[in-house]
Parts: C-alpha cells; sequence; structure tokens
C-alpha cells in the first residue's frame, strides 16, 4: 500500500523536474547558497509536483486504462480510490506550500501555484483531452519549478528568468513529440489529440526540429546575456548540436519508434547537462 502512494505521485517526474530547479537554484547563487531557502524552495516544490501528479492521476484515470504504457497505474486498477488520492494530493500540497511560504518570496510562490493550476486545471482537464497545441500549454507549467527557483534566489523577474523560461519551455516539446511518436499506438487508442494523431508523424518531425533550433538559440542567450561563461556557451553548442543531429536522422531511418526513443533519451541527458553546466559556470550578468 506504501509503494502505491510512491507510484502515484510519479516520482520519475517529480526527478526530472527537480534537475531543473537545482540548475537554475544554483545559477540564481552564484556560490552563495542560502540553506534554508534552498531547502524550502527544493522540498517545496518537489511536493507540489507531487501533489500535481496524483491530481493529474486522478483525472487521465479513464484514459490511462487504454494505453499500454499506463494501464497498470494505481488508480487505473483501482488500488487506490480516488478520493483518498485527492486527500494525498491535498496534504502533499499544503505541506509544499507551507514550506514555500516560510521563506520563498512571493513572486516564486506565485510562479509555482500558477504552474501547479495551469498543469491541473487548463492542461490536464481541458487541452490535453481536446487541443493538438497542448504540449504549448504543458510547457508553461513545466518551466515554472525551475523560473521559481530562480526567482526564489533573485526576488525578480528579470532577463535571466526570461530565458530560463524559454529554455525549459522549449526544451519540453520536441521531449513530449519524441514520447508521443514513440508511444503512438497507445495516444491514438486513447483519442488524444497530440501532433502525430492529428498531423502524422511527418508533420511532427517537422515541429520537433524547428523547437530543437529555437532552444539553442535560448541556451546560448544565457553566455549571451553574461549569466554563464565560456564552459557553458560550448557544452551548449554541442550539446544542441547533437540534439538536432539525432533529431535530423529521423528522415534516414527506417525504425521511427526506435528513433523517438533515442531522441527522447537524448533530451534528457542534455538536459541534465546543461543544467549541471548552469550551476557550476556562473557569471555576473551584464544586465
Amino acid at each position: 500500500m506504501l509503494r502505491d502512494y510512491w507510484h502515484v505521485t510519479k516520482p520519475g517526474m517529480v526527478l526530472g523536474n527537480l534537475v531543473p530547479v537545482l540548475g537554475s537554484f544554483f545559477l540564481a547563487s552564484r556560490g552563495h547558497v542560502d540553506v534554508a531557502l534552498f531547502l524550502s524552495t527544493t522540498i517545496g516544490i518537489s511536493l507540489l509536483i507531487a501533489s500535481a501528479c496524483v491530481l493529474n492521476n486522478c483525472m487521465d484515470r479513464d484514459l490511462d486504462r487504454m494505453m499500454k504504457r499506463t494501464h497498470n497505474r494505481v488508480l487505473a486498477t483501482g488500488l487506490m480510490s480516488t478520493n483518498a488520492a485527492f486527500l494525498y494530493a491535498s496534504v502533499l500540497g499544503m505541506v509544499g506550500m507551507s514550506l514555500l511560504l516560510e521563506e520563498d518570496n512571493l513572486l516564486s510562490v506565485v510562479i509555482v501555484l500558477a504552474g501547479f493550476l495551469i498543469y491541473v486545471w487548463v492542461y490536464g482537464l481541458y487541452f490535453k483531452r481536446h487541443s493538438v497545441y497542448a504540449p504549448l500549454i504543458g510547457s508553461l507549467a513545466g518551466a515554472a519549478p525551475p523560473l521559481a527557483a530562480y526567482c526564489a534566489v533573485t526576488g525578480r523577474f528579470d532577463l535571466g528568468a526570461v530565458i530560463l523560461l524559454s529554455i525549459f519551455g522549449l526544451w519540453q516539446i520536441p521531449h513530449f513529440y519524441a514520447i508521443a511518436i514513440y508511444r503512438l499506438d497507445d495516444y491514438t487508442a486513447a483519442a488524444i489529440p497530440v501532433l502525430p494523431v492529428k498531423h502524422g508523424v511527418a508533420a511532427t518531425k517537422r515541429h520537433i526540429i524547428g523547437f530543437i533550433v529555437a532552444y539553442i538559440v535560448a541556451t546560448l542567450m544565457l553566455t549571451v546575456r553574461g549569466y554563464t561563461g565560456y564552459s557553458y556557451l560550448a557544452v551548449a553548442i554541442v550539446s544542441g548540436l547533437v540534439w538536432l543531429s539525432v533529431a535530423g536522422k529521423t528522415y534516414n531511418s527506417s525504425d521511427e519508434r526506435l528513433w523517438a526513443r533515442n531522441l527522447f533519451v537524448c533530451s534528457i541527458i542534455i538536459n541534465f547537462t546543461l543544467c549541471v553546466m548552469m550551476s557550476i559556470d556562473y557569471t555576473m550578468p551584464t544586465v
């Protein structure tokens, strides 16, 4: 039973979101880490992400039953009641929000709350089920945790915040499209209107290339505007070109599912690498 409560929070997603949270926090801290603020921010944001994931599992339990990848989830199989899940999500959310309110500034708290509401209500309840543009909305929710971590340190929404919002928002779209192609049969079975279902894989590939190019440009802006050094810049250029190269191989690939899986794995490695680099190769911005 305890394992069910663990799995319903989607721990992989929580951990995946924590990586950019750490990168953004350390970038903003520039070597001067406030331990109390660090703990309240990382733990508080993680708990709110977990809460959002539990609520998402509640709302998606009908869709999850139709998809091979998700049909064994706790709520889809009835191992946990929706009432218990809602109560659990509420406790996680309240504890997380309490931690944030204890140490973080109002701007950071508002950003986290906005991301939570966008993911659960705007994306989860409507766009995911009805619109091909759902990933664009979801990317805002996904970029909220690192943006909040940055603002928790700086206390302002400056150019650095805009650049981080662009980086993590743009990263999520090709990352998601790779999943959508890899799991195309699942999304088709559940009638979820993702781009490859509605407009085909070829159109999705073109979007992937375009968003990766935009992502590369956004990553370079941290150095261009003086937030990171040249080591970060070198890694950003190389990793971005590697991701673009992997995406470009689709036009010569005989196995689209294998290509999509490789693209997905590549996106995770690149995101992790860039977050590490922005954590250690920070400079004083020129703006």
